[in-house]
């Protein structure tokens, strides 16, 4: 069976995406029954401009061909994303000619990914099975102006009718999307699997730095984009617990010189900015925290949405502030014990959820288990192999 993967991001890059590919790839290999054979059709590393570490145009390895087209940062903002999804679109185009493929797997967080695999399907003539991370018809009113977010929307609403269309099976990344895909296409199948914990950070025994009477070591690790909101938050905050926290902000994206921006009006001090790190070195700032900090925009379109951080923040087993509302909230509260929730943006509401937290380890065993990433992309091979 030939399978071709696409996936705009794959390790070394940094991404949510790219780590649940790279599991499901080594879970397809294991499968013993069916002779297999797997193409990748990634990027180069292109996720962060501040993280680009080398990588082969073709890597092969046994069963598995990775193939990362170059794409070149041409803008920013939405016009600069479309540009570098184009240069990956034709890439994968040249990449398919003459090739045949039994199904095609696509993974996308903003539908283009999905539209893509799509319409290569079509054209192979091959299964499709979609992965999607996000719903980018709920989410284009929210990052794009009111003029545009709309109409954009309703276009896309049809681009998206006509990329399910086509596939098997569609998975689902969270709960939250459920009732939006029974409402619209009720006769499609799907699945739903969320993102997962990764074993390096199951592996790894984190523990609580030796006390800082003087400062709690409050962390966030991630994009920093309009979904996050770290310019509503983080610079008011940090403010107002000067004499009781140091916060260090890892990562990079859209908003991060609204971030500074924000950070140099309010005159924080407490605040250190620093750029994406790969996850062997992320792993010492974890283990250096005393809390973790997650925050979601409040927009309505992030609250279907559960951050993919939430698994790998709780594995630490350390305490987490998180400021989320809509499922996320729910999906936190109900499966995440030592969480703190407070409103998105809510400086004050953040600063009484961090009172309320018991800076100390707590055991999330269960949790872990339940949400293995290798548990869940074992459970995805099985079905798209069932299905194939």
């Amino acid at each position: 069976m030939n399978i071709l993967i696409l996936s705009f991001y794959y390790p070394p890059d940094l991404s949510a995406g790219s780590f649940r590919t790279k599991a499901l790839v080594n879970s397809l290999l294991k499968d013993t029954e069916k002779q297999i054979t797997i193409t990748v059709l990634t990027t180069q590393p292109s996720r962060y401009r501040t993280y680009s570490p080398t990588a082969s145009s073709i890597e092969s390895a046994g069963a598995v061909t990775v193939k990362r087209i170059s794409v070149v940062q041409r803008g920013t903002g939405i016009i600069g994303q479309a540009l570098l999804f184009a240069q990956y679109a034709l890439g994968v185009n040249q990449a398919i000619k003459g090739q045949t493929y039994d199904l095609v797997f696509a993974t996308s967080s903003r539908m283009m990914t999905a539209t893509l695999g799509s319409w290569v399907a079509r054209k192979l003539d091959a299964k499709l099975f979609l992965d999607l991370r996000d719903l980018l018809v709920d989410a284009l009113p929210d990052i794009l102006p009111m003029q545009l977010g709309r109409p954009a929307a309703w276009v896309f609403r049809y681009v998206e009718r006509w990329t399910v269309a086509r596939a098997q099976s569609v998975n689902l990344a969270s709960p939250g999307f459920v009732n939006y895909f029974e409402k619209n296409y009720p006769a499609l199948p799907f699945t739903l699997h969320t993102n997962g914990v990764d074993d390096i950070f199951i592996e790894k025994a984190f523990s609580l730095p030796e006390p800082n009477a003087a400062k709690l070591n409050i962390l966030y690790a991630g994009n920093i984009g309009v979904g996050q909101g770290l310019h509503h938050i983080i610079p008011q905050l940090a403010a107002q617990l000067a004499d009781r926290a140091q916060f260090i902000i890892i990562g990079c994206g859209r908003a991060a010189n609204q971030l500074n921006a924000a950070l140099a009006h309010y005159k924080t001090t407490n605040v250190k900015v620093i750029d994406p790190v790969k996850r062997a070195d992320l792993i010492n700032y974890y283990q250096k925290a005393d809390v973790l900090f997650l925050h979601l925009n409040n927009l309505p379109s992030l609250k279907t949405v559960i951050p993919s951080k939430l698994f790998e923040y709780a594995a630490t087993e350390k305490p987490i502030l998180g400021g989320l509302s809509g499922f996320s909230a729910e999906f936190a509260s109900s499966n995440i014990a030592n969480i703190a929730l407070f409103d998105p943006c809510d400086v004050q509401s953040a600063i009484n959820a961090l009172h309320k937290l018991h800076i100390g380890m707590t055991d999330r065993t269960d949790f872990i288990r339940k949400f293995s990433r290798k548990n869940i992309v074992k459970k995805m091979a099985n079905e798209l192999l069932q299905k194939a």
